[in-house]
């Protein structure tokens, strides 16, 4: 079985609360558990929240909906993610975040296919990162997960769940689906205002028509009106990730790990 777990938390530090703010009259996550649900290869999906009380309205808009919600750890995500994912027993996991309303079906499945071939405990689509930054996708067995449970200790690996299994190829052979043209520039991700403003963009001019549109749609919507870009230019992809990276070094510098 194949579980999807989409993590999500109303306390994002550059735009709180996004993951709940309209897009094209839907809460953004819903918007985007719309789209992963598309995918073939997804069994089913749990959103983990954490238990802080800033994330009781994102568990009663879940429950709302009928949506599984699981509770855990507001900065041990590597802990949170387990909780959500050992009631189900799942063969594999998919990692996705609450802030890629524009996830793609596709390629979701691209990547679990990977793993489901054998071979490999992890596989996904950012070693190199070739897709735009939203369509981010991990799959990773759920034994490997474990393991990463019960050995990580740097901030970066408990923070980001799969940064431990991702620097050890040793112990978790990977796997890695790459795009034919790199696409890694184009930001597809919401992070801040300005990305929500462009997603708004694209689903006013797709979603109508078509709602399950996809990575070959808004790229060439792209192509016809390339200004659409500038609207959500110059941030850096993976900011998060190079903050806990630095809390990596200030940690071994505590410890002497």
């Amino acid at each position: 079985m194949i579980l999807a777990v989409l993590q999500a938390r109303m306390s994002s530090s550059r735009f709180p609360g996004k993951v709940l703010r309209p897009l094209l009259g839907e809460p953004m996550l819903f918007r985007q558990i719309e789209r992963v649900r598309r995918a073939g290869s997804i069994d089913e999906l749990v959103v983990a929240t954490s238990s802080d009380a800033s994330d009781q309205p994102l568990a009663d808009a879940c429950a709302a909906r009928g949506i599984t919600a699981t509770r855990g750890s507001l900065n041990d995500v590597l802990e949170r993610f387990l909780t959500a994912a050992r009631p189900f027993a799942p063969e594999a996991v998919v990692r996705l975040t609450g802030d890629c309303p524009l996830a793609d079906p596709a390629v979701i499945d691209a990547v679990v296919a990977r793993v489901r071939a054998g071979a490999c405990d992890y596989a996904s689509n950012v070693e190199p990162a070739t897709y735009p930054d939203g369509l981010d996708v991990e799959v990773v067995r759920m034994s490997a997960l474990e393991r990463a449970h019960r050995d990580a200790r740097l901030p970066s690996e408990r923070e980001h769940v799969t940064p431990y299994v991702r620097s050890h190829p040793e112990i978790f052979p990977r796997a890695n689906v790459a795009h034919a043209v790199d696409l890694s520039h184009l930001r597809w991700t919401v992070d801040e205002p300005a990305d929500l403003a462009f997603v708004e963009e694209i689903y006013r001019r797709l979603y109508p028509a078509n709602p399950a549109f996809g990575m070959a749609d808004i790229l060439e919507l792209l192509d016809r009106d390339p200004k659409l870009a500038d609207i959500n230019a110059g941030f850096e992809r993976n900011a998060g990730m190079a903050k806990s990276l630095a809390e990596d070094q200030d940690f071994i510098r505590r410890t002497g790990d």
